[in-house]
């Protein structure tokens, strides 16, 4: 497995990607590149890109304490990452907690985590209501992500947010393609009116050649047409671009742009290509697009209205994030934290500050009034500046999810995304969603 000039950074370990057994791994530094290097004693060696380019690897990181669930559901018994659940050795309480509300879609992706579409059975409210009270249990009133498939297909969605709200969570977000959304203005009033915080929308560019490559079909006009309807309704739309090399990389500055010039947009998550699911092929080195990547075509796509220097380590080498508020004259001011990189810090207050910047930044906002000349800005003043931030923030962030070939147990451990089976537990969406090189899961039914 030696390569010319590279260097050892630290020891993990992973799976094989043909037979998902547990093996040791290595993190190798060769000039600007990082692999993840591992060897099957049956099916051989693997190499694959973890990190290329600046910012570099070693600054990259955000160092936790770990802190393990208030309640887990699984004993050790096969170790990580066998015995999720969560159990007591995952490092992490849950930031946000996935719930899967059908499996049904009204697309067919060529990429797709979930590979929705293949099962036809939906949880009854009353399973809802338990995956509910189990997050509870576990993690306490965390942000909730209604997912699937395309959860819009569920006529009683708004009952199942009405439910989360009742049940006292706080900010329940809905993972969509927007097609309903897009059609359908009664359904979006029912969702607003039952509670619904933030729309995180697909959205993989603006041209539609790349929704033609991704998604099978031109969905450019239905995704600003959602978008316009969300923004009727007051809610706030996070756009979710799956980033592919040589389909749409080249439209990462065009998506911010998009977003900018859209009140109803409250950021981009940017989430570079993972292989799990429903993939085309085996990927390699070029079919990757690595977090620093992400960072410097943000920079040079949006000629430095953007700066990397403003985008952080948010979950250690998983993510990164920047705050900003737009100006008037179309300049995006950055707003400083002062809680990142300053030593370690215990995983549970990450996870609620990571919990309490989503909720902040990516719900949506009343509209402003305006205020008259003689209308004293006495005690309100102060109220106004607020509302003001709030109503012009504008969020930048990317999650890379692991899959088979570039897992490494110890971030997987560090992970606070939770999906919840349909056994109530709670798995980190990286093991969840993981399939090996043939397509069979560790955790999702049915495959």
């Amino acid at each position: 497995m030696k390569v010319m000039d590279e260097s050892l950074v630290s020891a993990t370990e992973s799976l094989c990607p043909e037979c998902l057994r547990r093996i040791p791994a290595q993190r190798v530094v060769q000039g600007e590149r990082v692999y993840l290097m591992k060897r099957c004693p049956e099916h051989g060696d693997y190499r694959t890109l973890l990190w290329r380019g600046s910012p570099q690897w070693d600054l990259w990181v955000r160092p936790t304490i770990p802190t393990p669930p208030k309640e887990c559901f699984t004993q050790v018994e096969k170790g990580c990452p066998f015995d999720c659940g969560l159990c007591e050795n995952h490092y992490k309480t849950t930031c946000t907690a996935l719930i899967e509300v059908t499996q049904r879609c009204n697309l067919n992706c060529r990429f797709c985590f979930a590979n929705a579409g293949t099962e036809l059975d939906e949880p009854s409210l009353e399973v809802i209501e338990g995956w509910y009270k189990n997050v509870l249990a576990a993690s306490g009133p965390v942000n909730i992500q209604l997912s699937g498939g395309e959860p819009t297909l569920r006529n009683d969605l708004p009952e199942i947010v009405e439910m989360g709200r009742a049940l006292g969570f706080e900010f329940i977000q809905l993972n969509t393609n927007g097609l309903r959304l897009a059609e359908d203005p009664i359904f979006l009033n029912r969702l607003k009116e039952a509670g619904l915080s933030s729309i995180f929308l697909q959205f993989d560019g603006t041209e539609d050649k790349i929704y033609q490559s991704i998604r099978g079909r031109s969905l450019l006009d239905i995704k600003v047409k959602a978008i316009e309807s969300c923004a009727q309704h007051e809610i706030g739309v996070v756009l979710v671009p799956t980033i592919i090399p040589g389909i749409n990389t080249h439209n990462i500055g065009g998506i911010i742009k998009f977003g900018l010039k859209n009140p109803a947009v409250r950021g981009v998550h940017f989430q570079p290509v993972s292989y799990f699911g429903r993939i085309p092929k085996e990927p390699l080195d070029q079919d990757r697009i690595t977090l620093p990547e992400v960072i410097r075509a943000i920079e040079e796509q949006t000629e430095g209205l953007i700066k990397a220097e403003n985008l952080k380590p948010h979950n250690g080498r998983c993510s990164f994030s920047g705050n900003f508020t737009r100006q008037a004259d179309g300049a995006l001011k950055p707003i400083a934290s002062s809680s990142c990189c300053t030593g370690p810090e215990r995983a549970d207050e990450l996870a609620r500050k990571t919990r309490t910047f989503v909720a902040r930044q990516w719900s949506g906002v009343e509209k402003l009034a305006i205020q008259s000349p003689g209308q004293p800005s006495g005690a309100n003043s102060w109220d106004s500046l607020i509302q003001q931030l709030k109503t012009y923030a504008f969020s930048i962030s990317g999650m890379a999810f692991q899959d088979v070939w570039n897992l490494d147990i110890h971030r997987l451990r560090n992970c606070c995304i939770h999906v919840v089976s349909p056994e109530g537990k709670l798995i980190p969406f990286c093991i969840y969603n993981l399939t090996d090189k043939f397509g069979h899961s560790i955790y999702r039914k049915g495959r």
